[in-house]
């Protein structure tokens, strides 16, 4: 009995994923355990194991189709049998008629073409999907030759790739055609292959000199979904929040004697692996826990209601080859410095791995980005809606100071905080900085505290 394999929902956020490749194509013999396509959310990849053994009896979904969750992607089973039920392409079929209803003869009529014509609205507009629309412009699809299978006689994706797979697409012949007088009716007024028919009894006109095209000296490639996201949430932060960022720096002197004493002799307590960063993250989950600071430990939600956090939830900005991800340590401030540079290690693991669960990217209190490993001495980081700061981390440089009527020199690192003006006034903002400076510079007794 043939059976669907429906589009997984990795964490309770996701509403739909994206098919990225199919491994196994409608025929193919399929085992228990054989992957069956790769799949991506707006942070994460997947892969879909097969459950049953059987054939591949259909894909009801292309490569790069956006599926919603609990969809039925594909149906395995004995070659022959049916699937129709599966497809939620398909359209519902036909109800049985009552089993009293006399039987008529009558003459047999034709049978029915496999696919429909393309319809066209009472505007004259084809009726295609977004998607089918996009692939057709960008692989110059003939679709004066689409035969629709969508619901209500709508072109979509395959239909147009399977006028690409047959060749059916307006060619340079057919560009030339108009300049002799073709008049195009294709897509965007393309000439299509019907047009150089329409215009095959008239005279041709003198041919123009044509010049070489140049070679083109640029690659246009699409955005990946996860950079759209990234685009839509930057976009989102800059044009509907009040930004403002403070800096100032720190003597991070008793942080960099404490971290060259755990590499040097941390390791059977396991803290040798603890970086400057983990301490900043540290001292910063219990500044943002003391009372008069909670509303940079806040969501403002609608730009009506501010949502305080009774813990710290702590977002750290990871770098990834499909783009920044936004890990989230959920109840930071009830962690050890060995816990939270133990969770950073994880999470940045899994998430560089494309393997993280997508629920533990969202739900932060407040985010910090540390780009000191690079050489960046003071950057304007980017709110992370609907929070209301993010602290970026800056490289330690050099600097000299006055300390008992001598001049020092001293290892200084610097902090950016930007916050939503929104919800926080510049003078409690710059206070916090303030306190979490004291808090770096005297780590250990911050240490002491828990």
């Amino acid at each position: 009995m043939a059976v669907a394999v429906i589009m997984p929902r990795q964490g309770q956020s996701v509403e739909s994923c994206i098919i990225t490749k199919w491994l196994k194509h409608p025929g193919d013999a399929v085992s228990v355990g054989d992957v069956l396509f790769s799949y991506e959310t707006d942070k994460a990849a997947f892969e879909e194991s097969a459950k049953v053994s059987g054939t591949l009896l259909a894909a009801f979904f292309q490569e790069g189709d956006d599926v919603p969750c609990l969809t039925n992607v594909c149906a395995i089973g004995e070659p022959g049998e049916d699937f129709a039920q599966f497809d939620p392409n398909g359209a519902a079929p036909a109800a049985e008629a009552p089993a009293s209803a006399p039987v008529q003869a009558v003459e047999a009529a034709p049978a029915a073409a496999p696919v429909a014509a393309a319809a066209v609205m009472p505007s004259g507009e084809l009726k295609i999907s977004p998607r089918a629309r996009n692939l057709a412009e960008a692989r110059f699809a003939d679709l004066s030759k689409a035969s629709a299978t969508g619901p209500d006689g709508r072109v979509i994706a395959r239909d147009v790739q399977a006028l690409i797979d047959a060749g059916q697409v307006v060619t340079p012949a057919a560009s030339a055609a108009y300049a002799g007088g073709a008049v195009g009716t294709g897509l965007g007024g393309r000439v299509s292959l019907k047009d150089l028919e329409a215009t095959e009894a008239k005279p041709e006109a003198p041919a123009a000199a044509v010049m070489p095209a140049p070679e083109a000296a640029f690659t246009d490639e699409p955005l990946t979904n996860m950079r759209k996201v990234i685009a839509k949430a930057m976009m989102q932060s800059l044009s509907s929040i009040a930004q403002l960022t403070h800096t100032l720096t720190f003597d991070c002197t008793q942080l960099q004697s404490l971290r060259k004493l755990y590499k040097e002799k941390g390791e059977a307590a396991g803290l040798s692996g603890v970086s400057l960063g983990d301490m900043v993250m540290f001292a910063l989950s219990r500044t943002l826990m003391q009372p008069e600071h909670r509303a940079l430990n806040a969501n403002l939600i609608d730009g009506t209601t501010m949502r305080y956090f009774h813990g710290v939830n702590l977002g750290f900005a990871c770098d990834t080859e499909r783009g920044l991800m936004v890990p989230v340590i959920n109840g930071a401030d009830r962690m050890s410095l060995k816990e939270i540079s133990e969770a950073v290690k994880s999470l940045a693991k899994a998430a560089r791995a494309g393997t993280i669960n997508p629920d533990l990217l969202r739900g932060g209190s407040f985010t910090v980005s540390n780009l000191g490993a690079l050489g960046i001495e003071s950057f304007t980081p980017i709110i992370n809606p609907p929070q209301t700061g993010i602290l970026g981390v800056d490289a330690i440089v050099q600097r000299v100071r006055e300390l008992n009527g001598k001049i020092e020199v001293y290892p200084a690192m610097g902090l950016s905080l930007t916050y939503d003006h929104r919800a926080i006034d510049g003078m409690p903002a710059s206070k916090f900085l303030a306190d979490l400076k004291f808090n770096l510079e005297n780590f250990l007794m911050l240490l002491a505290k828990g």
